[in-house]
């Protein structure tokens, strides 16, 4: 039998996407389970975006575009990253992608030779580092925990440094802690990063998400740091445009160039379709999401503090919460036919959960975090009212 190459052998599928699919299986088998494992906002497409899309398609915008998105979308997302961000940037400083996932990895495809290092931070997005790998490149995680509120000091980053780094990544709000970088945290970072020749990597999907700090771009910086750092964000999660596939970079114009060129060999333009949808969305984040989201954290952190066995510390941003559940391994569960098993991990306690409780959360192993698990409250308070109910029974049968 011909074999697979050794790339495809290395690399891992997603956690995330591997437990939303368990997840919905047993749904499509008629089982009632509350999920808590997908980062995928519950609220509606914006309807300006809606429409935008309807009238692509009626006026018949369904052929090629440019590789890199059209110019109406890059001037519109430069005037949003003024507008917001206070950073400036041409349209041509800017590559439009199918969902900022892809365009992280035409970042590492871009900047990354073999056995180059990328510095990330522990616990982190399950994509990271499989990407970075991909690439042919290093990733460094850089461990950080409940004590220091899951975020990189500037001493443990600097301890990271080596010759072969070749970029820093940073992501504020976080994927899957929900921490978020104060400004005054990122200035400190960035008076570290600017003494080493390396790119930085600015992961700001979340950046509209945040309730009790102020977001701030590390491009924002200086001028030296803006001209290597990609500012990476997208549609998915703000604008609860998930399915749409858009997102874009933000960088300096000789490498958005490169990314260009690259993206025109794989997928070239993202959707015609999408990007007059994206179009449409500028500008329609409602505040109210916002303050939904907070609620739905408040109360989901309340549960957690009543919750034997569970700790947290308080998120600021994203919709996530990181509970660390290593105390509840060795305890035994009486199951729902009177047996007991005994639980070896939190992987093993999350499988419980989703067969037992039927309530869905990922494992924290993906992230880099085996005694963590992720839940998402990016669902409806009813929702979490019954999955924290569910959970909270659960953890009563453990002994």
């Amino acid at each position: 039998m011909l074999q697979r190459s050794d790339r495809a052998n290395a690399i891992s599928a997603s956690p995330t996407l591997t437990i939303d699919s368990k997840t919905k299986a047993l749904v499509a088998s008629g089982v009632d389970v509350v999920n808590l494992s997908v980062g995928e906002p519950d609220f509606p497409t914006p309807e300006r975006a809606s429409l935008a899309a309807i009238a692509a398609i009626t006026s018949n915008f369904t052929k090629y575009t440019a590789v890199g998105g059209i110019v109406e979308l890059r001037r519109g997302i430069a005037e949003k990253l003024w507008k917001d961000n206070q950073l400036q940037y041409d349209p041509d400083e800017i590559i439009v992608s199918s969902g900022a996932k892809q365009s992280l990895y035409n970042i590492f495809m871009t900047i990354l030779n073999p056995g180059d290092e990328v510095i990330l931070p522990l616990p982190y997005w399950v994509s990271y580092p499989e990407q970075i790998k991909l690439c042919g490149g290093v990733p460094i995680p850089v461990h950080t925990d409940e004590s220091t509120g899951f975020k990189i000091t500037p001493e443990r980053l600097r301890e990271a440094f080596s010759a072969k780094t070749k970029a820093v990544l940073i992501n504020s709000p976080s994927n899957p802690t929900g921490a978020v970088y104060t400004p005054d945290e990122i200035r400190a970072l960035a008076r570290v990063i600017e003494e080493y020749p390396v790119y930085v990597v600015s992961d700001e999907i979340y950046e509209q998400l945040i309730y009790d700090v102020e977001h701030f771009s590390i491009a924002r910086y200086s001028d030296t740091l803006r001209a290597r750092t990609f500012v990476v964000n997208g549609f998915s999660k703000t604008h609860a445009m998930t399915g749409w596939r858009v997102g874009y970079v933000a960088g300096p114009r000789e490498l958005v160039e490169s990314m260009s060129s690259f993206q025109s060999h794989t997928t070239a333009n993202p959707s015609s379709i999408s990007q007059k949808a994206a179009l449409g969305a500028l500008g329609t984040f409602d505040l109210n999401t916002r303050h939904e989201f907070q609620q739905r954290r408040d109360y989901v952190l309340a549960q957690i503090e009543q919750l034997r066995g569970l700790s947290c510390s308080r998120p600021d941003g994203a919709f996530y919460i990181f509970p660390n559940a290593g105390s509840l391994v060795g305890a035994s569960l009486r199951l729902n036919d009177g047996k007991r098993d005994k639980i070896d991990s939190v992987d093993h306690l999350c499988e419980l959960l989703l067969s037992e409780a039927h309530v869905s959360v990922v494992p924290g192993a993906g992230f880099g975090a085996p005694d963590n698990f992720r839940i998402s409250y990016a669902t409806s308070m009813p929702n979490l009212q019954t999955a924290m109910q569910r959970i909270s029974s659960f953890l009563a049968r453990l002994n």
